[in-house]
């Protein structure tokens, strides 16, 4: 059993405690405690042994912890710490959450969402934004986004992605005509999966589809953990995490997705403009 499972065993299974609880007493965020649970982050030797404490671990079992605590803090660091040197703190923390979640919601106004993005349209997107980085670095960004695809889209745990766009996102053209035709082939092919519900939100409903700038919600396993949502601006991703932007989110989310169309027509829009061209 790992650290992770022990811990969420002992505060579920003996205590019945819930994540929210638990933080309270220990002065942690609920997300940190829910991340070492699950194996996404390390346990402090100080936390390990609040704990302890709090959960009144016989002696012989905490010596056995103690152990795991060991050998997790031994194990490899993610995937994305060998591009800390390109990504911001803000990044790193999007990256953290998704790698953890079980479902996203998002929506986009003007680009395709990053882990739909072909490789030609995600160097174009970052070579803009990111203009004042050199060719190393963008080449480095890049490689994150493809490895997040790689992760999150056909890892062994395929993240549930729930996306709406607007048709100005299929019609802009991104990196080239050859680029753009890849990018919507691309599309088309993902919005296949069972795990990925592509919506469009059509021009004619453009009073209802641009209503806000683009987001994400991301949901996590076991139903302790609350969402956490990102806003994008110039500064990078903004943390959304009060209870009342959540609910706010979701209802906007709702109604986002009421006024687009659905997937099957949307598939069908995507073809039409690569037959009829930009």
């Amino acid at each position: 059993m790992s650290l992770g499972a022990a811990l969420r065993r002992h505060r579920d299974e003996i205590k019945g405690m819930t994540l929210a609880k638990v933080a309270g007493h220990l002065g942690v965020t609920d997300s940190l405690l829910s991340r070492i649970e699950t194996g996404k982050r390390t346990c402090s030797q100080k936390l390990f042994a609040e704990l302890m404490d709090l959960f009144e671990v016989p002696e012989v079992e905490r010596d056995e912890l103690s152990t795991l605590l060991a050998d997790s803090r031994d194990r490899r660091l993610p995937w994305w710490a060998t591009y800390r040197e390109f990504i911001s703190a803000s990044y790193e923390r999007l990256i953290s959450f998704e790698d953890a979640a079980e479902r996203v919601l998002e929506y986009q106004v003007g680009i395709v969402p990053g882990l739909l993005q072909t490789e030609e349209y995600a160097r174009a997107v970052i070579g803009v934004g990111f203009a004042s980085l050199g060719p190393d670095q963008i080449d480095g960004l890049v490689e994150v986004r493809t490895l997040r695809q790689r992760h999150r889209l056909d890892g062994s745990r395929p993240m549930v992605c729930q996306y709406v766009i607007t048709q100005g996102v299929l019609q802009y053209q991104v990196g080239g005509q050859q680029a753009h035709r890849d990018q919507l082939h691309r599309l088309l092919e993902l919005s296949e999966q069972d795990t990925i519900d592509l919506r469009v939100i059509p021009y004619e409903k453009g009073e209802e589809g641009t209503q806000t700038g683009a987001y994400r919600i991301l949901q996590f396993p076991g139903g302790d953990m609350p969402d956490v949502a990102f806003g994008e601006s110039v500064a990078g991703s903004i943390v959304l995490d009060d209870p009342r932007d959540l609910r706010r989110l979701h209802r906007l989310h709702k109604n986002l997705t009421a006024a687009a169309l659905g997937p099957d027509k949307t598939r069908d829009l995507i073809a039409k403009i690569m037959t009829e061209g930009i």
